[in-house]
């Protein structure tokens, strides 16, 4: 049963349906304020491939050899987000909205929430199998979603087609652990109340699945990872793993955030030493002794707090620092170390300043400032 709308409400919708009118029917610019830019070059790629408002929706599922290979290949994803998505649907209880998860392709994967099946329009969407893909169903908070990479809000006539029209969904991307998008969390209500504060439930619960993707990942250390004065602990943390050579395994969207090395370079390129200004075994040792958060320099000058743990399951004995690199690293400040790495880098360039900021990922001028205004090349 729909519920009646507020004045505010009934606005949205008058602005949305003359949107509808300017951008899918007639050919004059859509002005500003109607509705969000992606969604006009949304409804614009739907019209360029051929879709209609008025044409019918059949919602039709995948043929059951592709669900196979979607289901292979998804195992993990499901994994992580089956108790998120648990959560989610306790969560959503009384809102008649529930979670849907899909595959990068917009093909569902996993639901999970009060869906009533006596609904048509509910049970077609929560099919594991169908794909929701803006190809397939024309403008929706999955398809936006997975070709945006970035958050949405999608509110009854904003999607493209009339069969459609029914739905409210908040939409966010799903990162792997190598960055790349591995599908989307959906949460979506049938003729309900607009509830656009679902946009940051749904944009929290897709950092703790992203967290459980890390997490899932072969690792020897965690990193967990946030600015000087804001202590790790949560679930908002920047998740860094690393191999027992100091290797980069894994990192979720806010690592990416905190350390931009991380898009610039597949995990195979790096290493600890290109993201932090001292040795890695240093972190191993942090690990160890239980230090809690320390303070951890960067090549950029800046700090961050560092909470490391070690993941012994299955793994090969972390790296000692040697008793003498041990003590000297332990004895002195983060700040020595680091000029010691700076120095030993223009070493081995052989005086040439701008070789060694290069190597290291800095400016010129860092290293005169870290240096003291040592030797110029």
């Amino acid at each position: 049963m729909s519920m009646p709308a507020s004045p505010q409400s009934a606005s949205r919708l008058s602005r949305i349906a003359q949107a509808r009118q300017l951008a899918l029917l007639d050919t004059a610019p859509l002005p500003g304020g109607l509705v969000e830019p992606w969604i006009a070059r949304s409804w614009q790629r739907c019209l360029a491939q051929g879709q209609r408002p008025t044409d019918r929706v059949a919602f039709e599922a995948v043929t059951a050899q592709t669900m196979r290979q979607a289901s292979e290949a998804n195992h993990t994803l499901v994994q992580a987000a089956r108790p998120v998505l648990k959560q989610l649907g306790r969560t959503l209880a009384d809102t008649r909205y529930f979670a849907v998860l899909t595959n990068h392709d917009g093909v569902v994967v996993d639901v999970d929430g009060p869906i009533d099946r006596s609904d048509r329009r509910a049970a077609v969407i929560t099919r594991v199998g169908v794909d929701l893909s803006e190809r397939s169903v024309g403008t929706t908070a999955i398809g936006a979603a997975l070709h945006e990479l970035q958050p949405v809000w999608l509110h009854r006539g904003e999607h493209f087609y009339n069969d459609t029209s029914v739905y409210s969904c908040a939409g966010t991307p799903l990162f792997g652990p190598d960055g790349r998008c591995v599908g989307m969390l959906d949460l979506t209500g049938v003729e309900a109340p607009e509830r656009p504060e679902l946009s940051h439930l749904a944009l929290r619960s897709a950092h703790a699945i992203e967290n459980a993707l890390v997490l899932q990942r072969p690792h020897q250390l965690l990193l967990r990872l946030n600015w000087s004065g804001l202590p790790p602990g949560d679930d908002a943390d920047g998740l860094l793993a690393l191999d027992a050579d100091g290797r980069v395994t894994a990192a979720n969207r806010t690592a990416r955030q905190l350390l931009p090395q991380l898009g610039r370079a597949g995990h195979d390129e790096l290493h600890s030493r290109d993201l932090f200004a001292l040795p890695f075994e240093m972190l191993f040792d942090a690990a160890r002794h239980g230090d809690g958060a320390i303070e951890v320099p960067q090549w950029s000058g800046l700090r961050m707090q560092v909470r490391a743990s070690l993941n012994t399951r299955g793994m090969p004995p972390a790296p000692r620092m040697s008793v003498h690199t041990a003590s000297a690293a332990t004895m002195r400040p983060l700040k020595e170390v680091e000029s010691d790495l700076i120095r030993k880098a223009v070493e081995e360039a052989r005086g040439n300043v701008a070789q060694a900021a290069r190597a290291l990922g800095i400016s010129r001028a860092t290293v005169y400032r870290k240096l003291g205004g040592g030797k110029r090349g």
